[in-house]
């Protein structure tokens, strides 16, 4: 596939170069940019957003590096590795907070809160999805950027946690005894968060409507973790786990801002040079498709837990949930989609969202349409607070929308209003607090992710303009086929029904003592008294502090580091405002 993309896209001659000027002239210079350590995979511009791109991959670990030149002063650094998991222990979720507990250059237990003490990032964190876990950092500083870098790069490919089995326990899990007469206990700070997030009736909708419609790929199980499966998860299996799928061959990087291209390059080979090309990374890697398989909608009931004292009549919740395609769709139908999903579901007047809402069946809207961000989109719609004798009300009243929806389509007004605010937005590009950059990497991953070209995603107004000519062709009708076809006769089609249990919490506690005594009862003294061993070394181990040598190693700011210049940004400034009385101050050129 490499080749494939480096044959149609790496031609310098087919770029398309926006009108010059002297930045965009430097920036055109990135696209020159060679390392001996990399090979250049494609060089493309994204005119949209004026970014000038460089795919590359590093010759010996085979890590594929996307370097984006803009004049952005907020640089973006993330690392992202394609993660799917074949059951529900969250060990990607471990996983993803186990390797910021230091590592090889860093040995602290915490880098990162050390790190933070003396940085001017604008962001740090870590995600973990269904199919990949992301690391991301960003600063406007060159010399904090350069150091967040290292730290990040040097926890997930040499982590602490693969060495250490109390990293694992401490942020996976573990049984926990301070006196051989006490029950056995779990632990875990993994383990008590998705405790948490399983007690949530809006968490376990969403889940058990995702595990419906993808039961026989990785999207079928939970990557954060079901705390009645995390327990299941040894430190050998998180060992192999991390040695499988964090290699570089199996991992994205990414690079955005205004700071060098070679620069970005020379410290990423110090890090992938230690590694040979894994192919088993990479393939086993490799996210399978959901087919279509049902033959008819599929209907689930799950239970959420309610208070036993509650004193009103707990209510239902309902989701119906289509997967829509079971293989790529094309950029416009992509767009369609995006559009559509605002005619359906974007205002209060939107048809779907505005039926659902007037109806009088429920308390408010669940589901939220359209999801775009995985390998296979899906949509899901419904409404909570529904009583339990009017849910089948809730599915038909879907359906009858959507049926008429595909037979009469939407009024041309509608359609005007929904592509104008979706192209507005493509164009503001007002990603509010979060770096652009991060924006831009979140969205290059829905294809480069998948074996395609990472800047493909990004482009819109190739086919946000065949989608206007089909629109002035056709009207309603790219909408009404649209819907016909991925929604009305797509037989692939779940719906899933939460109702309330007064018992399922206590039921739920009762499980765990039970299965924490039957383990109990089986383990000898010696096995009790090793538990409370490393129950108590783990607490102390939580409890000390790093060594000053250990705390030396993390980087930090120093003054001269800091820019003693002020930025200045040109305003202009606006009195009586259309005679409104109102001053207004704009950033010049608004």
């Amino acid at each position: 596939s490499l080749a494939l993309r480096q044959s149609s896209t790496s031609v310098d001659s087919k770029l398309e170069t926006p009108t010059t000027s002297s930045s965009t002239l430097d920036l055109a210079k990135t696209l020159e940019v060679t390392h001996p350590a990399f090979e250049v995979i494609e060089r493309d511009i994204i005119t949209e957003y004026g970014a000038y791109c460089s795919l590359y991959r590093h010759k010996k670990s085979g890590a594929e590096l996307l370097s984006v030149s803009s004049e952005d002063d907020n640089k973006v650094f993330g690392i992202t590795f394609r993660t799917p998991p074949e059951d529900s222990t969250g060990v990607p979720h471990i996983l993803e907070h186990s390797v910021l507990c230091g590592s090889r250059k860093y040995p602290t237990k915490d880098p990162f809160v050390q790190l933070l003490q003396g940085s001017l990032q604008t962001f740090l964190n870590a995600f973990t999805y269904p199919d990949r876990t992301c690391y991301v950092v960003a600063s406007q500083n060159v010399k904090d950027f350069y150091n967040l870098i290292n730290v990040y790069t040097d926890a997930v490919y040499h982590p602490r946690a693969v060495n250490d089995a109390n990293v694992h326990a401490q942020e996976g899990w573990h049984l926990e005894l301070e006196n051989k007469n006490d029950p056995l206990t779990y632990k875990g700070v993994v383990y008590n968060e998705m405790k948490g997030v399983y007690s949530s009736p809006d968490s376990l909708l969403n889940r058990a409507s995702q595990r419906s419609i993808f039961p026989d790929n990785t999207y079928g199980v939970d990557s954060g973790g079901d705390p009645r499966n995390i327990p299941d998860l040894s430190f050998e299996q998180f060992a192999e786990f991390h040695q499988r799928f964090y290699h570089p061959a199996n991992s994205r990087i990414y690079f955005s801002g205004d700071d060098d291209v070679y620069d970005r390059l020379e410290i990423m080979d110090e890090y992938l040079k230690d590694f040979d090309f894994s192919p088993i990374s990479t393939e086993k890697s490799q996210i399978k498709w959901q087919a279509k398989t049902f033959t008819e909608p599929r209907k689930e009931i799950e239970y959420y837990p309610v208070g036993s004292n509650s004193e009103q009549e707990p209510k239902h919740m309902i989701n119906v949930n289509w997967l829509l395609n079971d293989e790529s769709m094309s950029l416009s139908e992509e767009l369609v989609w995006g559009i559509l999903d605002h005619l359906l579901m974007g205002t209060t007047s939107s048809k779907l969202r505005k039926a659902l809402m007037e109806s009088g069946l429920g308390e408010a809207v669940t589901g939220g349409g359209l999801s775009d961000e995985l390998l296979q989109a899906t949509f899901s719609v419904g409404l909570k607070g529904v009583p339990a004798e009017k849910t089948a009300e809730v599915e038909k009243l879907i359906e009858d929308t959507l049926l008429e929806v595909a037979k009469n389509g939407f009024e041309a007004d509608d359609i005007a209003s929904s592509l104008n605010t979706i192209e507005f937005q493509m164009r503001e590009f007002n990603t509010g607090s979060f770096p652009k950059g991060l924006m831009l990497m979140l969205g290059s991953m829905s294809k480069w992710l998948y074996g395609k070209s990472p800047t493909e995603g990004l482009k819109f107004e190739k086919p946000l303009a065949q989608l206007k000519k089909q629109i002035d062709e056709s009207g309603s009708q790219v909408f009404q086929d649209a819907v016909q076809k991925y929604l009305v006769a797509n037989t692939h089609r779940s719906t899933v029904e939460l109702a309330p249990s007064k018992t399922m919490e206590e039921e739920q506690l009762n499980e765990e003592k039970d299965r924490l005594a039957a383990l109990k009862q089986k383990l000898g003294d010696k096995d009790l008294e090793e538990i409370i061993k490393k129950t108590s070394e783990l607490k102390a181990l939580q409890g000390a502090e790093d060594s000053p040598e250990a705390r030396a190693t993390v980087p930090s700011l120093k003054l001269s580091d800091l820019k003693r210049e002020t930025n200045e940004f040109p305003i202009a400034i606006s009195e009586n405002e259309n005679d409104t009385g109102v001053t207004v101050v704009r950033a010049s050129g608004e």
